[in-house]
């Protein structure tokens, strides 16, 4: 007699066709949402809609608060990336943790915001799913604008303005929001500090045990400078070494650097996390206020950058940060369609699949 089959947690079968795309093709992740948000030219008003009109504090600039006051912008720009061809979408949610959002006196919203924006991600990339082609939600989870690690006086260098279990309970929060509102996977980004992203992990593996759901998680740390180290000190092996048991479906790097000095970092994180995949999506080269986009590279010389990494054999997932528009990702995406994604066995593998 056949046994009947255990039933897969609602993230298994999604998370399991995006890990079967990264053995075929490298994946396109999204571009930057804040500078997508300032071609709005939103007012203070636009922040506060009717329902926070009378709130103490200024709002404009709290970008995570759009998902609930405007969230057709952010539908609008999500459809944009998809347009561009990016199979996966980040959800509106950087500074949507509770600890962030005390700055604007709503972090107890901050629940509410997640699953609103995770349902507008998920509204967007269900809208342009095929099956040749399917889309997915990434619930993002930034790194707070405080840190374990660093003291904020520099007088006192034991000084902490927050604990890991603050950093614990507030990831835990924007994770379960980000779940109920449909995620596909959780996206820890931005990480400038290890421990930070250490209470995330925790947050997120206490949370899918709970829940019984198991969706992949990507972990995206950051170079800050030309160290080649985060800013809580690690470089990019030990940070692997740090975060590798949270077997993550990618590994990778964002922000802060452009694709060129980015070239060494990545490189060294596709040669040490051999038993996983490798995201890279940076910045479009160096600030420039001049530029409308605020920063200086053009979509053509961010495409031809990122070309170089998948011809390099780095690449898995792909996509930009700051500076990034869809013409940008358009660009990464049809530079990068005709070549193999890095081998997770033969990390230094690279060849075009038209050659």
């Amino acid at each position: 007699m056949n046994q009947p089959s255990t039933p897969k947690p609602r993230g298994y079968t999604r998370g399991g066709a995006l890990a079967d795309i990264l053995q075929q093709r490298i994946a396109i992740i999204d571009g930057a949402m804040g500078t997508m948000i300032q071609r709005y030219k939103l007012t203070e008003a636009d922040f506060r809609g009717a329902r926070f009109a009378d709130h103490p504090k200024d709002l404009k600039g709290n970008n995570d608060l759009l998902v609930l006051t405007r969230p057709d912008v952010i539908r609008e720009i999500h459809g944009q990336y998809l347009a561009a061809g990016a199979d996966l979408i980040e959800t509106n949610t950087f500074g949507a943790t509770s600890i962030a959002q005390e700055d604007y006196g709503l972090a107890h919203i901050a629940r509410e915001m997640n699953v609103a924006a995770a349902r507008i991600a998920r509204q967007a990339c269900d809208a342009c799913s095929t099956p040749d082609k399917p889309r997915f939600v990434a619930g993002a989870l930034g790194p707070t604008p405080r840190t374990a690690s660093i003291s904020p006086d520099v007088n006192d260098p034991g000084a902490r303005n927050t604990s890991f279990d603050e950093l614990r309970a507030a990831y835990r929060e924007q994770a379960e929001g980000l779940l109920e509102g449909g995620c596909d996977l959780f996206l820890v980004e931005t990480i400038f500090d290890t421990l930070n992203a250490k209470a995330a992990i925790f947050a997120l593996d206490e949370l899918m045990e709970d829940s019984g759901e198991r969706l992949p998680v990507i972990v995206s740390g950051t170079v800050t400078d030309a160290s080649g180290r985060i800013l809580s000190g690690q470089t990019v092996g030990a940070f692997w070494n740090s975060v590798r048991h949270a077997q993550p479906l990618a590994i990778g790097l964002n922000c802060a650097l452009g694709a060129t000095v980015m070239r060494p970092y990545i490189e060294e994180l596709s040669k040490v996390a051999a038993d996983t995949y490798v995201s890279c999506y940076p910045n479009a080269g160096l600030p420039n206020p001049m530029s409308d986009t605020g920063f200086d590279e053009t979509p053509a010389v961010t495409g031809a950058l990122m070309e170089e990494f998948a011809k390099a054999g780095f690449l898995n997932v792909a996509g930009g940060c700051c500076g990034t528009t869809p013409a940008h990702i358009a660009e990464i995406a049809r530079r990068l369609a005709g070549y193999r994604p890095r081998s997770r066995q033969d990390p230094l593998f690279s060849g075009l699949l038209t050659a």
